[in-house]
């Protein structure tokens, strides 16, 4: 595998390929890389091992798609490794952002698979201002600072906010917060909707929903945080919550939200100690389906 950029040759180690399938980088057209790095985990560790799981998962799991009538051995994807990471969060965050630099720059979309949350910050940087970002999780992660630190998987999303502007974040799944980042989301315009929300009123109008907020922008990028759905569902989490939403559930709405517009995907949180690789399957089979839908609408 040649990889075309001087941060994608300095910073990145190889894995066993995702999919079991990867493509030269120039003739691909996504770009899979492992964030290994679960430092600021406050809860359940183990993270950091999910990019190895979720990837041994996705080489054991069937690549066709029945929703979207895909099947991923037929895509151009060039998985390109691991980050290294080092101790140093915003160092870290650094190397991930000067890697998805070069990515974006061949015109190709990256798929990022972590870690912890983290990711997302150094992700949406490397895209510039014009983005508006969907997050799947059951917390907003929007607290000024946590135990000390500015900068962590339950900050960044504040972080990212102050950056790019709060009207630019829809976050969903919601249904653990502190009052002081309710506060926050509220007086700053921050689009929110709770698991509670989509059980009452459906997929189908939390995804126009979704759709209309983001009309007014030219890219989009998705992250999730598998500890949206319900731990009944993904108990392999860093920090499960209970009524979560359904795994079919996350995945209709993505089907209808994902289009064109998406510039750079991400999913995070698996942390593969705490079940039997029940969740390490099924993040794969999301990003599976994610491709899929990707292609169908192209």
């Amino acid at each position: 595998m040649s990889v075309k950029g001087d941060y994608l040759q300095l910073y990145m180690s190889t894995d066993r390929p995702f999919s079991g399938f990867s493509k030269d980088f120039e003739k691909a057209d996504y770009v899979v890389l492992g964030f290994p790095y679960d430092r600021t985990s406050t809860y359940r560790t183990g993270s950091a091992l999910a990019p190895s799981t979720i990837r041994e998962a996705s080489n054991n799991i069937e690549t066709y798609s029945l929703r979207s009538d895909i099947d991923i051995e037929n895509l151009a994807i060039c998985d390109v490794g691991n980050l290294d990471v080092v101790d140093n969060v915003e160092e870290t965050l650094k190397r991930l952002e000067l890697v998805l630099k070069d990515v974006h720059k061949t015109g190709k979309m990256p798929f990022v698979i972590g870690g912890e949350h983290t990711l997302t910050y150094a992700a949406v940087r490397a895209l510039g201002n014009d983005v508006a970002i969907v997050d799947f999780d059951a917390h907003l992660d929007l607290r000024e600072e946590y135990m000390g630190e500015k900068l962590s998987h339950t900050t960044f999303m504040r972080r990212l906010a102050e950056e790019i502007g709060p009207e630019k974040i829809i976050e969903v799944g919601t249904r653990a917060v502190s009052k002081d980042e309710l506060k926050y989301a509220k007086e700053a315009g921050i689009t929110y909707f709770t698991s509670y929300d989509i059980r009452k009123k459906g997929v189908a109008e939390i995804s126009e929903k979704i759709n209309s907020k983001l009309d007014g922008y030219k890219n989009k990028y998705v992250t999730i945080d598998v500890d949206v759905l319900d731990p009944a569902y993904a108990p392999g989490v860093g920090n499960p919550e209970a009524e979560g939403i359904e795994n079919f559930t996350l995945i209709d709405i993505l089907e209808k939200i994902i289009d064109k517009k998406l510039v750079g995907f991400d999913l995070v949180e698996v942390c593969p100690n705490y079940d039997n690789g029940v969740t390490s399957a099924l993040a794969a089979k999301i990003i599976f389906e994610v491709l899929g839908y990707i292609n169908k609408t192209s």
